[in-house]
């Protein structure tokens, strides 16, 4: 009579379930706490809570906690499962079994699965009776709650288990495990920031850009509830109104829940990668870092990669960078430091995959190759082989810009202000084109002083988000001149003719632009004993005050920018901002922004607004000058005392 092949071992499958107990027990019981202490709410009338608010319970718990759940849970369920890999003796032993490989390779997988769910289903069924108990049960948000359960959890198992057969060492498990997860946000960050150290004006930090290659990150950040409310009337006979309006819930939706599918797709393909890498998997690779031999050589170099732009950084901080004034990196000396940094992480690796220190001999070949590539990245970023620093995007390449400069922030959109947005880019040129000027002003400034009074320096952000969803995000603290500034062409005249035109005043106030919504503000108050008063603005106060200044704007009375005026010493010792709301083109949500106005005595009908709504008192105002002259003393100028000024332009 002919065997027949089976795929699934139940005698196993219960072993692992009885044997690893401890854990998924535990977790269930822990997972238990939850709703039991909701049950205790209800049971004494603390908490009334209506089915679709269950609904967005559940919805919040499946974006903010089941993906940090499930990706602790899962590595500690795919060590228990794939544990006999990693040990001589016990992956012959499971090899001599009766069962192929397409058994145990399926049947581990179905046992750490059960164990990594058995707590959602217990937690999640104690849910669903305390809600049937009370009728506060909503089928479909339960419905997609636990689609979105098996989806993340399935793929963060999966992902486990597609590293468990890359390594052949439990410890090497998790490490490998977790980087992985979180290697492109720290390659993001890491490479935006190194990068932006040697580009002119790119800004560093993290751009999200390729964060779907680390789902927790990804999930946590697109994965959202929306929520609709709506008024309704309340009878209530013994009220004198009959009764009262009330705000209730009317709908919750899961928004962006198709990438809990993809992922669960990825986990498909994960899965059947890692039965490949089963199949060919050498039983002797146990106790072997890295068990694939195809991958050994990714991970040495991996490692040294990584080695070197960490550990050349730190290397650059302690020994070089004390002795630079500038704020970009030289080449050659984080060339050295990223060198001796891949060194150590070459070796490091080298000694891991041959589980033994003598890995010298012969390895030069390797060494020279990680020297190559640090030489390479340095020389590649110090001379901007890319043409990153000059780039700036075509008007037809973007959706919008955003300007932030002299503590102002504007939006521009193509098709409705292109005059304006063609201003832009020719500052963001001519700044771009004097680089080594800014670069050399930045080296030097703090051994340059000088009372020249026509002299300061300012910062200024530009974010150009492009029509393929990309960003273009650059930041400059350049130095001003007078004398730059009555030169045509230069990035200080091109600034203060964009500026202080009429067109970016009444853009500033948001006045014809029926996006923007005032929504308060705040004023500052400096008095003559050194306190501060401080008064919030309501959305009517601040719209009052925003007309009065559009009116003083208008007669030319503010809006102009003195960029060397750093004090405002003729202005009033007031800080007074304005909040907006703007609606973002196509629906795409809101936004807010700000203003500062400074108050000038020849804006009358501003401080008369001001007067009016009893926000300040006229006779106890003071200019900036007679506030430090009454603080720090007649003849005080913190603006002369404190000026810079290039070098070269000395």
């Amino acid at each position: 009579m002919r065997s027949k092949t089976s795929y699934f071992n139940g005698t196993l499958f219960r072993k692992n379930l009885t044997r690893f107990w401890p854990l998924w027990g535990m977790a269930s019981f822990l997972g238990c706490l939850v709703p039991l202490a909701a049950l205790l709410q209800l049971v004494h009338g603390q908490w009334n809570i209506q089915p679709l608010e269950a609904t967005a319970a559940y919805y919040s718990v499946l974006v903010y906690a089941v993906p940090i759940i499930s990706l602790l849970y899962a590595i500690l369920c795919a060590m228990l499962v794939w544990s006999y890999l990693y040990n001589a003796r016990s992956v012959g032993l499971m090899h001599t079994l009766p069962i192929r490989r397409e058994g145990l390779f399926l049947t581990s997988f179905l046992s750490g699965m059960a164990m990594l769910l058995i707590p959602y289903a217990i937690t999640g069924g104690l849910c669903v009776l305390i809600s049937l108990a009370y009728g506060r049960l909503e089928p479909v948000g339960l419905l997609v709650t636990i689609l979105g359960v098996l989806g993340e959890s399935f793929f963060y198992f999966a992902s486990a288990t597609f590293v468990a057969f890359i390594v052949g060492n439990i410890f090497a498990l998790p490490a490998l495990y977790f980087l992985l997860h979180f290697l492109a946000v720290l390659l993001d960050w890491l490479l935006s920031t190194f990068a932006s150290s040697f580009i002119f004006g790119l800004s560093g930090g993290y751009s999200g850009a390729v964060a779907w290659l680390s789902p927790t990150v990804y999930l946590t950040e697109t994965l959202w509830v929306d929520y609709t409310y709506e008024e309704v009337f309340v009878r209530n006979d013994s009220s004198m109104y009959g009764g009262y309006t009330d705000t209730v819930l009317s709908e919750v939706r899961l928004e962006n829940a198709w990438g809990i599918g993809v992922y669960a797709l990825a986990g498909v393909v994960l899965l059947a990668l890692a039965y490949a890498l089963y199949r060919r998997r050498r039983s002797e690779s146990a106790g072997d870092v890295v068990a694939v031999g195809w991958m050994r050589p990714l991970f040495r170099f991996g490692l040294a990669a990584l080695a070197a732009l960490l550990g050349g950084r730190a290397l650059y901080a302690l020994f070089w960078d004390q002795f630079q004034n500038g704020d970009y990196y030289s080449a050659l000396p984080m060339a050295i430091c990223m060198i001796v940094a891949g060194a150590i992480g070459y070796y490091i690796a080298s000694m891991l995959l041959a589980k033994s220190p003598r890995v010298f001999k012969g390895s030069w070949k390797g060494l020279a190759l990680v020297a190559a590539g640090c030489v390479a990245v340095c020389c590649g970023l110090r001379f901007d082989v890319l043409g990153i620093a000059a780039r700036v995007p075509e008007i037809s390449e973007v959706e919008s810009v955003h300007l932030y400069v002299a503590d102002n922030n504007y939006t521009f959109y193509p098709g409705e202000e292109d005059d304006l947005l063609e201003q832009v880019r020719a500052v963001h040129k001519a700044i771009a084109a004097d680089a080594d000027y800014v670069k050399d002003w930045q080296e030097n400034w703090r051994y340059t002083r000088t009372v020249n009074a026509s002299y300061t320096s300012t910062y200024l952000r530009l974010t150009y988000t492009l029509s393929n969803g990309l960003t273009v995000k650059r930041y400059y603290n350049v130095p001003l001149t007078g004398e730059r500034m009555a030169q045509a062409g230069t990035y200080d005249y091109l600034l203060d003719l964009l500026v202080n035109s009429e067109a970016m005043k009444a853009k500033r106030l948001h006045l014809d632009d029926p996006s923007y919504t005032v929504t308060g503000g705040d004023i500052y108050q400096y008095t003559r004993d050194n306190s501060t008063e401080y008064l919030d603005l309501s959305s009517r106060e601040a719209a009052a005050v925003l007309e009065a200044a559009g009116k003083d704007a208008a007669a030319g009375a503010w809006g102009q920018v003195d960029w060397f005026d750093a004090r405002r010493n003729d202005a009033y010792a007031l800080e007074l901002s304005l909040n907006f709301d703007q609606k973002l083109p196509d629906g795409a949500g809101t936004s807010r922004d700000y203003i500062s106005i400074t108050v000038r005595p020849e804006m009358a009908n501003t401080l008369a607004c001001l007067e009016e709504l009893g926000l300040i008192d006229r006779e106890r105002l003071l200019t900036w000058s007679q506030y430090d002259n009454a603080i720090y003393g007649p003849g005080y100028d913190g603006a002369v005392s404190e000026g810079r000024v290039p070098a070269n332009t000395e």
